[in-house]
């Protein structure tokens, strides 16, 4: 892989991580102002404390990995791997999952309008969203997310790419069955009729019996 391409790669990916977490903050920013609060940005609990952790770690080793890439290209964390993804079609697999990620996004916040939250309040009531993505399953934001970070690891296919995304996995399923059981103590049976038809990352296909 040559200087230029390396180069290329790292610019993306610090790109891709300003543009989805400067994203976040100006969503917060608007939603903050139509609902006149924080939308939950403050960890409530020790499970909210430690999940905020792995999301600082995501994004700072998100963002930070192409800074060390050439630094510490010894280390085993900053090694190229993947033949393929070395490759022209590895970059363009990987901005191609990028881009799609980051439209799913949007349409996530657009279905979601003033619902949107970052954390769990169990003392309010948010409307119980079933438009958009959220027709299909019941956390397309971080299917989105997961598809970005796939994305990276083309773009930047190292050990620590990889790291990351195991990171973003395990914390997107903690914080998934932390949001259903928030959202099936206030919607009751509207959300378990909701949780039985939709599958929490991926559609649930049902078989026709015919």
């Amino acid at each position: 892989m040559t200087a230029s391409s390396i180069t290329l790669r790292q610019a993306i990916v610090v790109f891709s991580a300003l543009i989805y977490w400067g994203g976040v903050l100006i969503h917060a920013h608007r939603v903050r102002k139509d609902i006149g609060r924080s939308p939950n940005l403050s960890p409530r609990t020790f499970k909210e404390t430690l999940l905020w952790l792995s999301w600082f770690f995501i994004i700072t080793g998100w963002a930070g990995q192409p800074f060390l890439v050439e630094r510490y290209s010894d280390s085993f964390l900053f090694l190229f791997i993947g033949e393929i993804t070395l490759r022209r079609i590895g970059i363009t697999a990987g901005v191609f999952l990028w881009l799609c990620g980051q439209a799913g996004t949007l349409w996530c916040y657009h279905a979601l309008g003033t619902s949107w939250r970052i954390g769990v309040n169990r003392k309010e009531r948010t409307a119980l969203v079933q438009n958009g993505p959220y027709r299909f399953v019941r956390h397309p934001i971080y299917l989105f997310q997961l598809m970005i970070l796939i994305g990276v690891a083309f773009i930047l296919p190292t050990a620590f790419s990889l790291i990351i995304l195991l990171v973003h996995t395990a914390s997107i399923f903690i914080k998934a069955r932390d949001e259903e059981e928030y959202l099936l103590s206030v919607h009751g049976s509207s959300y378990k009729e909701y949780y039985e038809r939709t599958g929490r990352f991926l559609p649930k296909w049902r078989a026709k019996i015919t």
